[in-house]
């Protein structure tokens, strides 16, 4: 019997490597793509949430941390709904923000990994797009 679902492990890996395990270095640079406190931190991710969900789920998660923390992502939103992003008001919406898209993430991964490998879609696909495709209908 597991004690955590596999959402909630990934939350706390999540947790404990978003706010544990990063320090001002990262916090400053993981912005940007091209310096190493980005990929370190990423790294991270991807270490903690391969423990919690195994390889796969660490590497595209790990990846797509790594790209929400530019900021691109946060800031499309922001403009999109007109979030206010000057001040203490809109930093602390950032931060909150940032994390929710995280954890989206990980249960936009975990629905995927439900839906994409259950015996009934796999046999949906399989009779209706692989067997006609051989039989050439």
């Amino acid at each position: 019997m597991d004690i955590l679902s596999p959402f909630e492990r990934g939350v706390v890996a999540h947790l404990i490597a978003d706010w544990l395990l990063q320090n001002e270095w990262i916090a400053i640079n993981k912005t940007k793509l091209r310096h190493p406190a980005s990929w370190v931190h990423a790294s991270i991710h991807a270490l903690l949430l391969s423990i919690a969900l195994g390889w796969e789920a660490g590497l595209v998660l790990g990846c797509l941390h790594l790209l929400i923390d530019t900021r691109l992502p946060l800031t499309w939103w922001q403009q999109l709904i007109q979030q206010r992003r000057e001040g203490p008001t809109g930093e602390n919406i950032a931060v909150w923000a940032d994390q929710v898209i995280h954890i989206c993430c990980i249960a936009g991964w975990l629905v995927f990994v439900e839906v994409a490998f259950s015996p009934e879609f796999l046999l949906l696909y399989f009779w209706n797009y692989l067997i006609p495709s051989f039989v050439g209908v």
